[in-house]
């Protein structure tokens, strides 16, 4: 039986990240997984990119005190019941953004460390990885690394399901209260994400599609779950349902573009 769309939106998520002009990922993907979920989402550009499904021709840097200025004007009019953060491109902005949400501790951050398109194009600069480390990671509710983004957080290789529940643990002794690190970009017949708290891990599976249409996957996954801490989840349940929504996306993805497509992010979830 399918979820019944939303008729009435609950849960505002204010979301930080760059804009994706093919509407894949990013600040795109971000709004319509939200409403989706049955949330509400505001947002924070931090650049802009000129990009398709081939890949990122181009960037255009948003300055961090205007990015801080959405944040701001947003949180004293509308507020949020989270934040889900995405493309910080540097330092810079790392440090602005998260000047605005030490402001807010109470509420949860759901930190998607995005550092690399799926094309390849570097999206976070790498002096501003320590920067992320430093003062965005301590205000996390979530961390959501891909297996390349957990191998530059946690300096250890990732190539099977033990080696993600290994690396997962390493970055909560670094003081992240929980863990979803995502296992896409493993070879192996299965697909396998590993949440890990301090109260244990949760290994969630699904078979894995032949498919290229994967554009946004991750953007669209930690979106899904803040919007469901927004709504009063508890932290698991809201990954479980983020995850078959995810699923449901990638089954039903369109077809669009000549490399890595966008899911559906209409899709409705079992």
């Amino acid at each position: 039986m399918s979820a019944p769309l939303p008729t009435r939106l609950k849960g505002r998520v204010l979301v930080v990240g760059g804009s994706d002009s093919g509407g894949g990922a990013g600040i795109q993907a971000d709004i319509k997984a939200v409403m989706t979920m049955g949330g509400y989402a505001t947002t924070a550009v931090t650049a802009l990119t000129a990009q398709d499904t081939l890949g990122v021709h181009g960037v255009f840097a948003v300055p961090p005190s205007f990015t801080q200025l959405q944040m701001r004007r947003v949180l004293a009019d509308i507020g949020a019941d989270a934040f889900k953060t995405g493309m910080l491109a540097d330092s810079a902005t790392v440090e602005a953004v998260a000047e605005i949400l030490a402001e807010h501790p109470g509420t949860p951050l759901v930190l998607d460390p995005v550092m690399v398109a799926k094309g390849g194009h570097a999206l976070l600069a790498e002096n501003a990885v320590a920067s992320l480390m430093a003062v965005l990671m301590p205000l996390a509710s979530l961390i959501t690394p891909n297996v390349p983004e957990a191998e530059i957080l946690c300096g250890l290789t990732i190539s099977t399901p033990d080696d993600q529940m290994r690396a997962a643990e390493n970055l909560l002794l670094r003081g992240v209260p929980a863990v979803l690190l995502k296992g896409g970009h493993m070879d192996q017949p299965e697909l396998t994400d590993v949440l890990a708290t301090q109260h244990g891990i949760t290994v969630l599976r699904a078979p894995r599609r032949a498919t290229r249409h994967t554009h946004g996957t991750g953007c669209t996954f930690a979106s899904a779950i803040a919007a469901g801490l927004a709504q009063g989840m508890a932290l698991e349940p809201a990954v479980r349902r983020a995850h078959a929504y995810v699923q449901a996306a990638l089954a039903s993805a369109p077809g669009f573009g000549a490399g890595h497509g966008p899911l559906n992010h209409a899709a409705r979830w079992e």
